[in-house]
């Protein structure tokens, strides 16, 4: 873009967000939908944001955002999502835990004119999820234009507490999304402009709140922006729930940083504040470097272009205002002391590790890849529809560790299952991460360590996937996919009946390479100690070339096998 295009982009943002501080908007409740059987179109439409200028946009139920889907664990439910739109889209139950055929990802693609028809159980504990497009390329798009909704799993140990739960009333969604609006009022992809500022899909919005505890299940879904949330009179709140759960007990708290795809159940006590005026505002000026929304991104030499020049970037900004009144007739007035018991996952039941590197990629044009803003790739890959990056057995409890070689910091997100976070930068999470997680952030040159289990569901040949969950390094290719399967099942699946492979070096004190004689289409790699124990078990597909880390292991003798379905080949190597 020409600078003198960029400055008429920019002056645009600035009048119309302006305009909007001039004439507030009541905040948009998405209708609630319940039962057992949703019908839910995929259409497109129309908004005046700015003036009398229609901007294009996309919506499911309407031509703008999407409606609040309500259930409750136990039930088995029914989707129809039909696309009215000109352009293929899908839609994930983002951290619901579902059979991948229904998980909605790249690989449920909706046609235009086309229906797609999930049915499920809901396995889930109450929590708030969100649902929303996850199609290849197409993430970013389809989010920022409008589909975007909430999943609310509502369960019998939540139903025991004393919460506020009237939907709309005490209970209240929050969206909270940045966008980037071009010279023709059309919402931007791929533009780090995002200086409007919406949420429920609604500009400069305000609140009527009783004067009681209320309860703000917030979610980011933007493209990029983290904020760092809190009360403009800095009273505390109260956080009762993460991404895929309540936790033990409410944690004290004046700000709760949110990265994009990552939820949080808050409480807020408004007792005896009738008449007064409350903002819910991002105190991005105290977010950490690296972070897309803080001061500063990379460094002197390689950064974000034009980050700079978003006056959001690393200032405090409103994000909605709360204008109390009179309590309801049935008001909650107290924080409850605990809420439901918390078990984590055992890191003694731990037998498979592995280990994902983000990094910068060569592809296509891009010859002299950014640290600060790519192209990104996990494990020096780049997502590839027809590739499976890695194989699960089901029932196996796993730790991943995630390792960010770049300059910007990235939520991780993974399909089907709920983690633990137990260890970020080397030390223990903070408490509000300490819960049920299905999106982590990773800090630039730092790592995260997280347990979980791949439990229910098989399928040999439909992938979940993982992935960063910045949109635009989503639909990039900063994205993976895995199996879940079960080997004492019948697969279908033919393995060679020799396995010839060569590691090297040895002795190792690292790392060492494996290199297979053919491509294995399935195998598993298992590393064993002298006393028989399992140190590190890997699954792998379509590869014939391997690296196996072995900086944790003890000095020693040990055992690397080579697994299929019908050989096993062995070779010793020592760790010095």
């Amino acid at each position: 873009m020409k600078m003198t295009s960029l400055i008429i982009l920019f002056l645009l943002l600035v009048f119309g967000v302006d305009i909007c501080q001039s004439q507030q908007n009541a905040l948009y409740i998405p209708p609630a939908l319940t039962g057992t059987e949703f019908n839910l179109e995929v259409q497109s439409g129309t908004r005046n944001f700015y003036g009398n200028v229609a901007t294009p946009t996309y919506g499911i139920n309407g031509g703008w955002m999407a409606p609040t889907i309500i259930v409750n664990k136990g039930d088995s439910i029914q989707l129809n999502v039909t696309n009215n739109l000109p352009v293929r889209t899908t839609m994930h139950w983002h951290g619901m835990h579902v059979a991948a055929y229904n998980d909605g990802g790249p690989h449920q693609s909706i046609s235009p004119s086309t229906s797609w028809n999930p049915a499920f159980k809901i396995r889930n504990n109450a929590a708030t999820f969100w649902y929303h497009p996850h199609g290849e390329g197409q993430t970013e798009q389809q989010i920022s234009k409008g589909l975007a909704g909430f999943f609310i799993v509502r369960d019998d140990a939540e139903a025991m507490l004393n919460l506020p739960r009237t939907y709309g009333i005490d209970d209240i969604p929050i969206n909270v999304q940045s966008k980037a609006f071009d010279d023709l009022q059309q919402i931007a992809i791929v533009s780090h402009m995002d200086t409007a500022i919406f949420v429920n899909g609604t500009l400069q919005p305000f609140f009527n709140a009783p004067a009681q505890v209320i309860r703000l299940r917030l979610l980011n879904s933007s493209s990029l922006r983290s904020f760092n949330i809190g009360l403009s009179n800095n009273q505390s709140f109260y956080q009762i729930g993460t991404d895929g759960g309540l936790l033990n007990a409410p944690i004290e708290l004046s700000r709760i940083a949110l990265s994009t795809g990552e939820r949080a159940e808050i409480l807020v006590d408004f007792t005896g504040m009738t008449g007064q005026s409350v903002f819910l505002k991002s105190y991005s000026s105290e977010l950490p470097h690296g972070i897309y929304g803080a001061p500063t991104i990379g460094n002197q030499t390689d950064s974000i272009h034009d980050y700079n020049m978003n006056y959001l970037n690393g200032t405090d900004f409103n994000l909605l205002e709360f204008t109390i009144e009179q309590q309801t007739t049935s008001p909650v007035n107290s924080i409850p002391t605990s809420l439901v018991p918390f078990v984590p996952f055992n890191q003694d039941s731990v037998t498979v590790y592995r280990r994902f590197e983000f990094g910068t990629l060569r592809v296509l044009d891009f010859d002299s890849p950014g640290l600060a803003e790519g192209p990104f790739g996990i494990n020096d890959e780049n997502f590839d529809m027809d590739v499976i990056n890695e194989i699960i057995h089901i029932n196996d409890t796993e730790q991943w560790t995630l390792i960010n070689n770049t300059l910007i910091a990235h939520p991780f997100h993974i399909h089907d299952i709920q983690f633990n976070v137990v260890e970020k930068g080397g030390l223990p999470p903070s408490a509000s991460e300490t819960g049920w997680k299905d999106v982590v952030l990773v800090m630039p040159g730092d790592s995260v360590k997280f347990i979980t289990r791949f439990e229910t569901f098989v399928n040999d040949t439909v992938p979940y996937m993982y992935h960063c969950h910045l949109l635009h390094h989503e639909d990039d290719g900063m994205m993976g996919s895995f199996l879940v399967i079960d080997t004492t099942l019948s697969t279908g699946v033919s393995f060679p009946p020799e396995i010839a492979f060569h590691a090297y070096p040895n002795p190792v004190t690292s790392i060492f390479n494996i290199e297979f004689e053919s491509e294995l289409k399935f195998a598993e790699i298992n590393v064993v100690n002298v006393l028989g124990h399992s140190v590190q078990r890997r699954k792998i597909a379509n590869t014939k070339y391997l690296t196996v880390d072995a900086e944790a292991f003890s000095n020693g003798i040990y055992f690397l096998q080579v697994i299929t379905q019908n050989a096993t080949s062995t070779q010793t190597f020592i760790k010095q």
